[in-house]
């Protein structure tokens, strides 16, 4: 008798913004309302792939951070903390909501811990954009008040925090052994737990968001993933975003794609994650929208990155 194929390994990395819309109310309600949404297209992948998730943390890591400067008396939470709870907050939605389709156990949560090097210069020059949308004047007198560094976004302003690179997956083991046991696996949320290596060796949190396009282009890497799939709320790579002349990407090589310069803190960091995952792998990676998912998949909708031809 023939041996059964295994399914070919997906990697599947959602956008913050997808999880909380852009001016939406940061309710758990409003979440798990997207989440139920994010997770029957989730489950529809889960059909034909084994399946790795990775989800953004933007907007939740900076309004638990407003959360924690709210209350009297309280210092400043640290952010490998704030994308711990993170993490565990989303992770635990997604999974509540992956089991009313996967059935009662067939997803799991993995708080993952990302390794970066305490002298990258993204330390230096801040450009992750967290928290809910402000207004220029809101994000100014924040900027004045707390001392944060911000930068427009869209139709609004944010806070902006180092992202410095990936460079290892902590909890590499336990994700492989969980995906190989047939669970879906939610894990390095928000980019990861941020950590360096002190002088001892040893592990120690650090101020910083990483990028989740980024790690999940690690993730994928690591874990020999067969393909990258992108999900956002936009549907695809466009050239000349916001002018006139603005048109989608269907399918490119990473040089082509390198031969554009991409918004740094939206699309930019995706179109890098595509073209590292490709180049390093040889495979393909996908960017588009998290409600055309299957369409993206299949090559209907979205923007194929594809390795170069030789």
């Amino acid at each position: 008798m023939a041996a059964v194929k295994a399914k070919p390994l997906l990697v599947v990395a959602i956008g913050g913004n997808a999880l909380l819309h852009r001016g939406e109310a940061p309710t758990i309600e409003a979440q798990r309302a997207n989440v139920k949404d994010a997770a029957a297209v989730l489950a529809g992948l889960a059909a034909g792939h084994r399946l790795v998730i990775t989800h953004g943390n933007g907007p939740q890591v900076g309004l638990l951070a407003r959360q924690a400067e709210a209350v009297a008396g309280v210092g400043p939470v640290p952010f490998d903390v704030l994308a711990a709870e993170s993490e565990g907050l989303i992770g635990y939605l997604l999974v509540e909501e992956l089991s009313h389709h996967l059935g009662e156990g067939g997803a799991s949560v993995v708080l993952t811990r990302v390794v970066v090097n305490a002298g990258d210069p993204a330390f230096a020059h801040p450009t992750k954009p967290i928290g809910t949308m402000l207004t220029e004047e809101e994000a100014r007198r924040a900027a004045d008040e707390h001392g944060w560094s911000v930068a427009p976004d869209g139709s609004g302003w944010r806070r902006v925090v180092a992202s410095p690179e990936p460079k290892e997956i902590v909890e590499r083991a336990a994700i492989e052994l969980l995906e190989r046991a047939g669970q879906v696996v939610v894990c390095a949320g928000g980019g990861g737990i941020p950590v360096a290596r002190g002088a001892d060796g040893r592990l120690v949190g650090v101020e910083a968001v990483i990028d989740k396009d980024l790690t999940s282009a690690l993730v994928a890497e690591v874990l020999d993933a067969d393909e990258l799939l992108i999900l956002t709320d936009v549907d695809a790579v466009y050239r000349g975003w916001g002018t006139d002349q603005a048109a989608p990407v269907g399918e490119a090589t990473p040089r082509a794609l390198r031969a554009h310069v991409w918004p740094e803190g939206s699309m930019g960091p995706k179109v890098l994650a595509a073209c590292r995952f490709v180049e390093r792998t040889g495979r393909h990676a996908r960017i588009g929208s998290l409600a055309d998912a299957a369409a993206v998949l299949t090559g209907r909708a979205g923007t194929l990155v594809s390795p170069e031809l030789t």
